[in-house]
């Protein structure tokens, strides 16, 4: 895109050279007769003009579907991230789950929040939730109606026909991406790391990093990366 506005200025520069310099050939060839230099812009000059100017504008306009698309989809990444961050903060904080889910944890319960994702049940949403005593606190998300009383704090859900188009792990050791139908990640106090699960993970192997891949319907792309240390990079 910054290639495209740098033509941009480049054309509309020697736009303004080309005027600039059949003005001074006019008036170099027409300077005996003095009255006619202070004319202003001829019809044809204007219609020439405002012809490339109209080129110009369909040019801006066809590219700014394809811009407006980017930036929707860096901002749902970067919703994403910000969500897995509030997990982590809340977990670490100690904060409390709403008032509808406090009787169903007990003095053993250690704040634990998290996001899930099921891509193939539904690839436009995602799960922001808590971790309760009830039935158990195991590190996984409880399906619930959302909101409710259950684990469900908040269903997110993505906009613009964007959609999540695949979750990967990656091993150490191994540049290979191993997708995923589903991801849970969690964080409970007192631990600032992410808790990584899903039905496809080898937890023979260790995890390098998770990547998360959403995708917009003009094709432009963005991926969240989530390490185990809790450190999220959007891309």
């Amino acid at each position: 895109m910054e290639r495209f506005w740098y033509l941009f200025l480049i054309l509309i520069y020697l736009i303004f050279k080309m005027i600039f310099d059949f003005k001074k050939f006019k008036a170099s060839k027409l300077k005996a007769k003095s009255h006619k230099l202070c004319r202003g812009m001829t019809y044809v000059e204007l219609i020439v003009v405002l012809g490339i100017f109209s080129v110009i504008a369909s040019i801006v306009l066809f590219n700014y579907g394809g811009f407006q698309a980017k930036v929707d989809i860096k901002n749902l990444a970067s919703e994403f991230a910000l969500k897995i961050v509030e997990a982590q903060k809340a977990s670490l904080s100690g904060k409390l789950p709403p008032l509808a889910q406090q009787s169903q944890i007990n003095s053993t319960w250690k704040p634990s929040y998290g996001v899930y994702i099921d891509r193939v049940a539904d690839n436009k949403s995602f799960i922001y939730f808590t971790d309760l005593n009830s039935p158990t606190q195991n590190g996984i998300y409880n399906a619930s109606s959302c909101p409710g009383v259950g684990e469900c704090l908040e269903k997110i859900t993505i906009t613009k026909n964007n959609s999540i188009s695949s979750l990967d792990v990656f091993y150490q050791g191994d540049v290979t991406p191993h997708s995923l139908n589903d991801l849970t990640v969690i964080f409970s106090r007192p631990n600032s790391g992410a808790v990584i699960k899903s039905t496809q993970i080898n937890i023979t192997l260790i995890i390098s990093y998770i990547q998360i891949t959403v995708l917009s319907p003009k094709s432009p792309i963005a991926k969240i990366k989530l390490y185990p240390s809790g450190r999220v990079q959007v891309n």
